[in-house]
């Protein structure tokens, strides 16, 4: 498939198409042989250690609090906001999150490559000495590996520099390798489940850990079978989606989601109904 696309271009949405396609090859031929999928894949891990993922910029001090303090409540002892829309207002941000979710729990951000490197730079000092947060990701553009490496070098010790939500060839992780504290990957672009083991036999040769980006549903069986997994995004927005089309969600448990091997595949059925709204119909001319 990678080499069908390859005129129109494999880093974007045609490899984001293949990871589907790959991902459903892997659950069907898991349902096909009556295992779960993380059985099939052969689990490295039982579970795999989640963050709360949300705390947008556009969000009210009452909602983000709300939010992140909500996460904390329920034991997930990390979770992740939005920086750098407007930075001014960040520290106002910043001090309601950590008054949220205590002193225990770990503080993420994630600037969506919103900063210039000086810039970022300054921002990670603050960010670890004011209101110790331990993970930022993509500081810079995570096409500046020069950025990248510049935050992991020189920012100050115990902050993280995090990136690879948008690796999609093998290529592209590679390029990341020397350049980041921690390897993301992103089960939906990378190629699927197939691209994903790949992307974690390239960090185990060089000894980095990979975090899971997003699409917790189907992230949780793949990085169970990633050695060196470090966590996965609990992202606002996909859980509700999930949540809301199919039965077999798996939900938290004391900080981490355990898939359900007793469900052939994923896991994961489509809602008989509830959804009737989402159905595209087709008229013949």
């Amino acid at each position: 498939m990678g080499e069908q696309v390859r005129n129109a271009g494999r880093p974007g949405i045609a490899f984001c198409a293949i990871s589907a396609v790959d991902q459903a090859l892997w659950d069907l031929q898991a349902r096909l042989h009556g295992l779960s999928l993380v059985d099939l894949l052969g689990a490295a891990h039982d579970d795999v250690p989640i963050y709360g993922s949300g705390g947008f910029c556009s969000y009210s001090l009452e909602r983000l609090q709300e939010q992140l303090g909500g996460w904390a409540s329920q034991g997930i002892p990390r979770v992740k906001m939005k920086v750098g829309r407007d930075p001014d207002e960040d520290p106002a941000r910043l001090d309601a999150a950590r008054e949220a979710i205590g002193s225990d729990v770990e503080l993420f951000v994630d600037a969506n490559g919103a900063f210039a490197r000086k810039q970022a730079l300054a921002w990670a000092e603050q960010y670890r000495l004011v209101w110790g947060v331990s993970w930022f990701e993509e500081p810079v553009s995570s096409a500046d590996l020069e950025g990248l490496r510049l935050l992991r070098d020189q920012g100050p010790p115990g902050l993280e520099i995090a990136a690879g939500e948008y690796a999609y060839v093998p290529a592209d992780f590679r390029n990341l390798v020397g350049s980041v504290d921690c390897l993301q990957a992103d089960v939906t672009r990378c190629g699927g489940i197939t691209g994903l083991l790949s992307a974690s036999g390239l960090a185990n040769a060089h000894g980095l850990d990979v975090s899971a980006h997003c699409a917790p549903a189907i992230s949780a069986h793949a990085f169970c079978a990633v050695e060196r997994r470090r966590h996965l995004e609990y992202f606002h927005d996909h859980i509700r989606i999930e949540g809301m089309l199919f039965d077999g969600v798996v939900q938290p448990d004391g900080g981490v989601l355990r898939p359900d091997r007793s469900r052939p595949g994923n896991g994961l059925a489509l809602k008989a109904q509830g959804n009737e709204r989402f159905l595209v119909s087709s008229t013949k001319r």
